[in-house]
């Protein structure tokens, strides 16, 4: 493996949201255990801005991930060139893809440390086995560094923000009717993966006005472009203490408006996650997939998950009653989430 300490470290990060956000412990253990050395995060854009103010990175590389093969050919050029610029003697590829470790191994990326998946073992310099067993993706991330003598820490997802940033976020909530003194609920109601993800939006509706009959309660909804049009339509009749700004935010943007939130209403999803890596109080409703393996890595997170016979199916679209989610009532969202504005 090595012979010394590295001084040059570049990190391929995950492809989603949630998932890059799951993997930035990668990024802190690395930096307690080689504090001398360059680390570099590499992430397609937009999601590489979610690590802008990192503070365990010196460098951002920022990739646009092209559907055309010709643009996708010269984004690859430019990125083995960019590799081969660094001189980068150990790479961490937290990528399953062949693609990505081909991609470090044009780039001349000494040392690199990956799964032995999608028939990439020849590619890389230590390739780990991926282990079969139900464990959390924040762990199946760290066990890539056990080469590295790093293993069994207690490091949790984390976001960084600077002052300018949530200063503007609490100007443009201001413009919106929010004020100091309020209690801002964050709503995520969709999932990028799939409607299986997602309890029904009538109900997300449901819970939102009700919360807002306490006059001290604020409620956003939040969410990505692709969801812009499907929650606006839930707005022709909502009060004015509801706010809508699905698809009028950047990913940056985002963040900082759940930071913002003193409760968080989400299915499993990458905004979820950011949530979680700033400690916010929030509900994760759990039907298609399971908590077990990419359920918000916070102490502070809480999960209604009916456990129903098919669940879970990781489908995209429920092929039958959708009984998972259906299960899910009203009255117990809003029973817990009271329960966690109590206690917090």
């Amino acid at each position: 493996m090595l012979n010394g300490e590295p001084k040059n470290i570049i990190v391929r990060m995950p492809n989603w949201v949630g998932d890059l956000v799951m993997a930035t412990p990668v990024l802190y253990d690395l930096k307690q255990k080689f504090p001398e050395a360059s680390i570099t995060a590499m992430a397609k854009e937009p999601l590489c801005s979610l690590l802008k103010k990192d503070k365990n990175i010196n460098e951002l590389f920022c990739f646009k991930k092209q559907k055309n093969i010709f643009l996708r050919r010269r984004e690859n050029k430019n990125i083995i060139e960019n590799l081969r610029e660094g001189l980068y003697d150990l790479g961490v590829l937290l990528t399953n893809s062949f693609s990505s470790a081909w991609l470090f191994s044009q780039g001349k990326v000494k040392n690199t440390i990956g799964y032995k998946k999608d028939f990439r073992a020849l590619l890389l310099d230590t390739s780990m086995p991926f282990s079969r067993e139900k464990e959390h993706l924040v762990i199946k991330y760290k066990q890539l560094l056990k080469p590295l003598g790093i293993e069994n820490t207690k490091s949790r997802p984390k976001l960084y923000l600077d002052d300018k940033e949530i200063k503007q976020t609490k100007e443009l909530l201001y413009q919106r009717g929010f004020s100091d003194g309020n209690t801002l609920i964050g709503i995520n109601p969709l999932a990028q993966y799939g409607s299986a993800k997602c309890w029904p939006l009538d109900r997300f509706k449901e819970v939102a006005i009700r919360l807002t009959q306490d006059e001290n309660n604020r409620v956003v909804f939040l969410g990505d472009n692709s969801s812009k049009d499907i929650i606006k339509k839930l707005f022709s009749d909502m009060p004015k203490n509801i706010i809508n700004l699905s698809g009028r935010t950047t990913l940056r943007e985002l963040s900082c408006i759940i930071h913002e939130c003193d409760l968080f209403l989400t299915n499993d999803s990458g905004p979820m996650h950011i949530a979680a890596a700033f400690d916010i109080p929030e509900l994760a409703l759990f039907g298609s997939t399971t908590q077990n393996l990419t359920g918000p890595y916070s102490e502070k997170a809480h999960i209604i998950n009916k456990n129903v016979k098919c669940s879970p199916c990781f489908k995209r679209t429920c092929p039958i009653d959708f009984k998972c989610m259906q299960e899910i009532q009203v009255d117990e969202v809003m029973d817990q989430l009271l329960k966690i504005l109590k206690n917090a």
